[in-house]
């Protein structure tokens, strides 16, 4: 006796492949963006985990760095959940607010080096899933 399978089409494979990426940029971008938040805080309150670097030329004021990383992460997560629906406007978003979190963090490199070095490959791993789906693959056909 023999079965038949279904087999999957082309379309709903794509499908499930751009589905699946999409995903995890919106987790991956949630997790950017909550340890952003909590960064931000950590910097906020002048804490102890920082560097002090003399002469660096983008110096500013911890706080200063703390406002900016909890702005961001605080943006990225709204963006994340965004993503969730597969919405466009969130894509588009995601990969900006990906960008500014690298650049963020490239800036404030000295203060707490190896963390932004995670968030940097952290934000470029969100940017090439957002850029790797096509909206067409989204749609179901």
């Amino acid at each position: 006796m023999t079965t038949t399978h279904p087999t999957r089409s082309a379309g709903s494979a794509r499908q499930a492949w751009a589905g699946g990426l999409t995903v995890f940029a919106a987790v991956m971008l949630g997790i950017t963006g909550l340890v952003g938040v909590f960064r931000g805080i950590m910097a906020i309150a002048e804490d102890d985990v920082f560097l002090t670097t003399p002469n660096y030329v983008f110096e500013f004021d911890l706080t200063s760095w703390g406002w900016i990383h909890l702005i961001l992460g605080i943006v990225a997560l709204v963006v994340s959940f965004g993503l969730y629906t597969a919405a466009t406007w969130a894509r588009v978003t995601g990969v900006g607010i990906a960008g500014l979190v690298i650049i963020a963090n490239f800036l404030s490199l000295p203060y707490y080096p190896a963390w932004s070095i995670l968030m940097i490959a952290m934000s470029a791993v969100v940017i090439w899933a957002l850029c790797t789906v096509r909206r067409d693959d989204t749609v179901p056909r």
